[in-house]
């Protein structure tokens, strides 16, 4: 039995993900700030709660050693995120960004998913198939923003398109560093959730295609690599 953790997880993009990998047999933990409606997902879907802050240390030291208690961990999903944006749902302009607006997105985006896997690495290295699934968004594609001909170029916010291709990077060098452990990048595509207040052009059932697939390689599959619902995309 697969055992799987996905960060924030009782919505969105990680429930629907949670929800697919119940169906496919894997044991899930859902991965939540909120431990009521963590816990009323979890139900929900037939997987297990566990309360995961991923900006605080001391909430996924006690979820490393839940999990550990119960038996260990196979595969991590690090889907927590939020996206930067103002009191009325706009985006915050260039002019008006400060450092602070950037460390929030930050501090969950990438510093989140870096305290997690630190964490969660030694319990991943004890699997016999450990696998890693960083969630991250094309908006992290720098040529893509840079291009006026590609889709993403109308996006005007800065904290959430430079974190996600934070993301990018670190999943290239944990993959060189852990060649055990399959660790990869998903791209859901614009999909309608809460973070983009619904706007998004896919349903959560497709957006989380590529997490999903990713989540259930075994050893013998990619690693290193940038994954969209059609395969892999170029850094």
């Amino acid at each position: 039995m697969t055992t799987t953790l996905i960060t924030g997880a009782n919505k969105g993009l990680g429930y629907e993900t949670a929800r697919q990998l119940v169906a496919a047999g894997h044991t899930v933990y859902v991965g939540a700030r909120d431990a009521e409606r963590g816990a009323q997902a979890a139900e929900r879907l037939g997987a297990r709660f566990v309360q995961l802050d991923v900006t605080d240390d001391t909430s996924v030291a006690a979820a490393v050693k839940q999990i550990e208690a119960d038996g260990g961990l196979d595969v991590l999903v690090n889907n927590a995120g939020i996206e930067e944006r103002t009191a009325d749902g706009g985006f915050v302009a260039a002019a008006e960004l400060t450092a602070d607006n950037l460390r929030e997105g930050f501090e969950t985006n990438v510093f989140g998913l870096v305290r997690v896997t630190h964490a969660f690495l030694p319990l991943l290295q004890r699997s016999a198939a450990p696998v890693v699934v960083n969630v991250s968004s094309g908006l992290g594609l720098t040529r893509d923003l840079a291009s006026s001909d590609a889709p993403a170029h109308f996006y005007p916010g800065i904290t959430y398109p430079a974190s996600k291709a934070a993301v990018n990077m670190v999943t290239v060098q944990y993959a060189k560093a852990f060649p055990g452990i399959r660790i990869n990048a998903a791209d859901p595509g614009f999909t309608a959730t809460d973070l983009n207040h619904n706007t998004g052009t896919q349903t959560v059932e497709q957006g989380a295609a590529s997490i999903v697939r990713l989540a259930q390689i075994g050893q013998d599959g990619p690693t290193g690599g940038f994954f969209d619902a059609n395969g892999p995309v170029a850094w």
